[in-house]
């Protein structure tokens, strides 16, 4: 109940459009009806079936876990090299092994079939040192010659690889742990009750005391934890019940295989095929205290009963009132999971929602849970509704931290998308990363790394930044890094976005927006430009979201809603609204395309940032004359290829030309903003005159000219600097603008700076001791600083070329 509601909380305030009425968990009891039945019917087919076997063993949550909650890393280890002695004392055989604690549940000695050095020993026996029991040698071309001594000893017990061995040479299998990983009573009594790692230290001397010990080496290994302890799994010979697999499994090849179902990106379809074409039977039974229990009882006998309850069962098999126990262990979560498409919608009963909803349309999903998953529910909804779930597997990518970490509890680096929304203070949020840690010892370690990513704790973002952000990063399949930064940038579009609307409004409201349709409406260039781009941009917005690239969507809005419609388009309406000889039809055709290019840019970003276009559009709402309550219930836009005007977008283009030439040379030349300048202009064609004939009211407020005169010839300009509009060249003469002399020393001071700089960072990166030790990404950033320092330098040294042309 408390994890439901922490999720369904951050789905609710993160603006997930959901029909809440419909919310499910897997312990309901319509879905624990869904899942007795599943388990009897593959039992009754002979596809469940329970049997000894060895499994991952976490000794510390004390359960078996699948392969895929095992990490394995390498860890610095040693390699044992023991003496086994013949049992004809005629000499010894060396085995090496990097877990001697086994040795005590030993059942042979492997050595490779073609290894001359042992062939004449094959068939004969050693004496398992310290517990004194006789076990062959045996031969087996899984053994490496070249591997240590050549010599393996096989514990089936206690090892994955030594267990095939020992199915295929039928040696027995002994046991020699508990479930905690110490020594049971299988073993020689002086190694009994020990840990694991308390016998292996036992167990070593013990052998050097007797003269058994060849050599030790030190050897990298690979050790596997798992995932959630942390602990180093064993390979424990336990009861488990296992789901036979391979029939399930190739309708799921097929699926895929045919088109039936697709993933996206396309890639991840080899990563499915990879695992289901190696697939083993499923572990399905889990040793813990919450779960689905087990439908399955046993008499006092030992006698084992499924059934989809214990009144079923006694009527079933005619027991009576004979004593039962129902089965004490749970099944594995993601036995319940696979069902979900179809046990959320009523199954097994015939349900309207069934018959409606199923099979869905796209599962989102994260890699990870491919095969823990994805590959799970096709399977088994082709196995009980003869169809696959989803027609399409969208993949997105890991949320990760700043460094590209695996965002887990133990490591302390989870960011709570609340915290980000809200904001909270270090002390809070370093309380929140130590709390309830398996491994406590980790907590020191994670208050430091938080104080020093963190320390001034995490601003208030809000939920939209958030969700841009996300978006943003979303590239198809690739991780993501996740960056506060990000979320800052994303924070000031929002405010972008609410400032541009502060001025629609501003200028709409109260006023003739075009509502009457006979009401006659003249629209400017540049709300016919505005217009033909929004078309242009709802096509490729329609595209991406087709295509899952969510990231240039983002992109593609962000650019729009910036450039084009804040930075250019609500400039160039300032003239023809503040101009007292514009017509009315002119300054309602402004008017009017201010409201509807505002309303359809909150409709294409309400998906994305919800909460401020929502709350936008219900101010815009009575102007742009939607009848709907919600901008969730508008329709999404559709481009209108009527409107798209080539003629005015490259009008609109040659005018930002103009514009952005004349502001770079302000910058350059470090002319302040605010002064008006005269501009010459040479090397016009027709084109160019009429635009300048039809746009110089635009280019006087927007590039703050003081005015502009047609030269017939470059000859008759002074000294100027210039900047071209395709063969147009603008220019700005420098007389009495700026302070040759003074200009000149400020900017080679600045060119003293960068390179000071470029020489440090030069040194740096020439440390061979810096680039051998240093982290990569540190080295990478710190060539980046170098290529910024580098380009400004270029930048400022082509500057005071050109002021000291003057």
């Amino acid at each position: 109940e408390e994890s439901g509601s922490t999720i369904t909380r951050q789905l609710r305030r993160m603006g997930a459009s959901l029909d809440w009425s419909r919310e499910r968990f897997t312990m309901d009891e319509g879905l624990s009806n869904a899942v007795r039945e599943v388990f009897v019917r593959l039992y009754e087919e002979g596809l469940i079936y329970r049997g000894k076997r060895l499994v991952n063993w976490d000794p510390v949550l004390h359960t078996a876990i699948s392969d895929l909650e095992v990490i394995s890393e390498e860890e610095q280890g040693h390699l044992w090299h023991f003496r086994y002695p013949l049992t004809d004392g005629t000499g010894h055989l060396v085995v090496a092994t990097t877990r001697p604690e086994t040795m005590l549940g030993d059942q042979a000695v492997a050595v490779h079939p073609e290894d001359e050095r042992y062939k004449h020993l094959i068939g004969k026996t050693v004496t398992l040192p310290l517990v004194g029991r006789e076990i062959p040698i045996i031969a087996d071309a899984y053994v490496d010659p070249e591997f240590g001594t050549g010599c393996v000893k096989i514990t089936p017990a206690h090892d994955f690889n030594d267990y095939e061995i020992g199915q295929r040479h039928n040696l027995p299998l002994l046991n020699i742990f508990t479930e905690d990983a110490t020594i049971n009573d299988q073993a020689p009594a002086a190694y009994r009750g020990l840990d694991r790692f308390a016998a292996r230290k036992r167990i070593v001397a013990d052998m050097e005391a007797a003269g058994l010990v060849e050599k030790i080496e030190d050897h990298k290994l690979m050790v596997p934890r798992g995932d959630r302890s942390g602990a180093i799994i064993e390979p424990y010979l336990t009861d488990q019940w296992y789901v036979a697999i391979e029939s399930l499994a190739q309708p799921a090849i097929a699926a895929v295989e045919k088109g039936a179902i697709a993933f996206v990106p396309k890639n991840w379809e080899n990563t499915y095929f990879e695992w289901m074409r190696n697939i083993q039977d499923w572990c399905i039974s889990r040793q813990l205290w919450w779960g689905h229990r087990i439908p399955a009882w046993y008499d006092e006998a030992g006698n084992v009963y499924v059934g989809r309850s214990e009144t079923e069962v006694r009527e079933k098999y005619n027991l009576g009132d004979a004593p039962l126990r129902q089965d004490e262990d749970v099944l594995d979560t993601w036995f319940s999971s696979a069902l979900w498409t179809f046990s959320t919608l009523g199954w097994p009963e015939k349900t309207p929602e069934l018959e409606k909803f199923h099979p869905t349309s796209v599962l989102v999903t994260g890699f990870d849970i491919i095969f823990f998953w994805v590959a799970r529910m096709i399977m088994m909804t082709l196995k009980f509704m003869d169809e696959v779930p989803f027609h399409q597997v969208y993949v997105h990518g890991l949320v990760r931290d700043a460094q590209g970490q695996k965002m887990s509890k133990s490591k302390g680096n989870v960011l709570d998308p609340l915290d980000i929304i809200d904001g909270i203070d270090l002390e809070s949020l370093i309380k929140k990363r130590t709390f309830g840690l398996m491994q406590p010892q980790q907590a020191k370690k994670i208050e430091q790394q938080t104080r020093k990513e963190f320390p001034e704790g995490i601003p208030a973002y809000g939920a939209d930044a958030l969700r841009f952000t996300f978006a943003s990063l979303a590239a198809t399949g690739r991780d993501i890094r996740f960056d506060l930064q990000r979320c800052e940038g994303y924070r000031n579009f929002c405010n972008k976005l609410w400032n541009a609307s502060r001025y629609v409004l501003m200028n709409t409201q109260g006023q003739d927006v075009g509502l009457d349709q006979h009401a006659p409406v003249e629209l400017s260039v540049a709300d016919r430009w505005i217009l033909s781009r929004l078309q242009r941009v709802e096509k490729e917005v329609a595209r991406h979201i087709e295509q899952y690239r969510f990231d240039l969507m983002a992109q593609t809005l962000y650019e729009f809603t910036w450039e084009a419609f804040c930075d250019w388009y609500l400039e160039l309406s300032k003239p023809i609204l503040n101009d007292p000889n514009a017509s009315e039809a002119q300054q309602r055709g402004t008017r009017r395309t201010l409201v509807r290019t505002l309303d359809a840019l909150l409709r294409l970003l309400h998906p994305t940032i919800p909460f401020i276009t929502e709350e936008i559009w219900q101010q815009i709402r009575p102007l742009s004359g939607a009848e709907e309550e919600t901008i969730m219930l508008a329709p999404f836009p559709e481009a209108d290829e009527s409107l798209i005007d080539e003629a005015a977008e490259a009008e609109i283009t040659w005018l930002q030309q103009f514009i952005v030439g004349v502001r770079r040379i302000r910058a350059e030349m470090n002319i302040a903003p605010g002064k008006p300048l005269p501009v010459l202009l040479t090397h016009l064609n027709d084109t160019d005159r009429q635009y300048l004939a039809d746009n110089a009211a635009f280019l006087k407020t927007l590039a703050r000219l003081e005015r502009i005169t047609v030269l017939d010839s470059e000859q008759d300009a002074p000294e100027s600097a210039v900047a071209l509009v395709g063969e147009m060249k603008v220019l700005i003469p420098m007389a009495g603008l700026i302070d040759k002399t003074a200009e000149l020393t400020r900017l080679k001071k600045e060119i003293d700076k960068l390179e000071k700089k470029r020489q440090q960072l030069e040194k740096k990166l020439g440390n061979e001791n810096f680039i051998r030790r240093a982290p990569a990404e540190v080295v990478e950033k710190e060539k980046k600083k170098l290529e910024d320092v580098q380009t400004a330098l270029n930048n400022l040294e082509t500057q005071y070329a050109k002021i000291q042309a003057l």
